[in-house]
């Protein structure tokens, strides 16, 4: 390999990259496994009015910050209010406007935006929101927000006081709402390498990726630094790296075996059972015992002619039933298919599965991590 590419230029040692690699078995590509370090998204946040609600925005006097933003906003237009007026407002929201701004977004291009009330509005359905400046986590403006709102959810209210809401109309969307105005710097093309970071830490895949990527580039083009992340040589030419990453990408590589775990959601009974979970030689027994307690009135009706009275008399009956047990034994080195193909020979309900899960782990037999969730 490091004669083929000290013989092939760089361009056709890409395209041996892209077609020769044959996918091992149950191998995943490396954009499926992995991130590359610094591209990534980043928030945007900012505040805004929504304005032409049909009466079901802000209560203004329990919603001050409105007034004063629709103040402030009436000043810029040549708008002046008298400090003593206190406009009682309906159709206006106070919002907060929030968004993604994916890595690489160049200025002009659209962004959705998610519009979210901030008050006690009813409902945000068919309003617009005002521009609205989206700044990032250094306070500079890196978007401009502003469009008619999709809101999937509606209320009604009647004079009664009584109301009705289907999902929640305080909040909606504007699709490609927003224009990039400014670019996030990075630093993708500055480095003389490439950190590819696994979406799942585990050593054995880090130390199977960088062995895969030496073995198509050659040894100590990668390096793998702990659980997570992969060092990679990369070129300095952006257009030479852009084809270097796409070549990385389509590497396949078989990610190691999850550690062996057992989940267990106590809420809905749900029980997952990794497929590395192993028991050492355990012998379990499952029974049941149950007690049924049983109420009635009985009538007792005095013979004729004694002067007797009828009295209801209560009377209470206890049955007590215990089922047979059932032992079955857990040679070393169980698996799952034969851990689930006893439990289900027995009967066990997943609640008793579970109790058999603990005092396994409990017995010291249960070679896994019992987690309830």
């Amino acid at each position: 390999m490091n004669k083929l590419r000290n013989i092939l230029p760089r361009s056709a040692l890409f395209a041996t990259l892209l077609l020769g690699f044959a996918p091992g078995a149950f191998a995943e590509r490396v954009k499926d496994l992995a991130s590359v370090a610094g591209v990534r998204g980043n928030q945007l946040v900012g505040y805004g009015l929504v304005v032409g609600l049909d009466g079901t925005g802000d209560q203004t006097s329990q919603a001050p910050f409105t007034i004063q933003s629709i103040k402030n906003m009436l000043a810029k237009f040549g708008v002046t209010i008298p400090p003593n007026a206190n406009p009682q407002l309906k159709n206006v929201a106070a919002v907060t406007v929030t968004a993604d701004l994916p890595p690489f977004s160049k200025a002009g291009q659209t962004i959705d935006v998610t519009v979210s009330s901030i008050g006690n509005a009813a409902s945000l359905r068919g309003g617009m929101l005002l521009m609205t400046p989206l700044r990032g986590v250094d306070g500079e403006v890196y978007g401009m927000a502003q469009g008619s709102m999709v809101v999937s959810g509606f209320g009604v209210k009647g004079s009664d006081g009584s109301k009705l809401s289907i999902n929640v109309p305080s909040s909606g969307r504007i699709p490609n709402g927003a224009t990039v105005e400014r670019e996030v710097p990075n630093a993708f093309a500055s480095q003389p390498w490439l950190m590819l970071n696994l979406h799942t830490p585990d050593f054995t895949t880090a130390s199977r990726l960088a062995g895969a990527v030496n073995q198509l580039l050659g040894e100590g083009t990668a390096q793998a630094l702990d659980a997570v992340s992969v060092k990679v040589a990369a070129p300095q030419d952006p257009n030479q790296r852009i084809s270097y990453l796409a070549a990385l990408e389509a590497i396949e590589v078989q990610p190691g075996d999850a550690p062996a775990r057992v989940i267990v959601n106590s809420r809905t009974g749900t029980v997952v059972i990794g497929s590395q979970v192993r028991v050492s030689p355990a012998a379990v027994a499952h029974g049941s015992l149950s007690v049924t307690i049983t109420e009635r009135l009985d009538v007792s009706q005095p013979e004729g002619f004694s002067r007797g009275e009828t009295v209801v008399t209560p009377r209470s009956s206890i049955d007590v039933k215990e089922e047979k047990g059932n032992m079955f034994l857990f040679n070393a080195g169980v698996n799952l298919d034969e851990i689930v193909r006893a439990v289900n020979q027995v009967g066990a309900a997943p609640g008793d599965l579970v109790a058999i899960l603990e005092a396994l782990r409990e017995a010291g037999s249960l070679r896994a991590e019992l987690i309830v969730i």
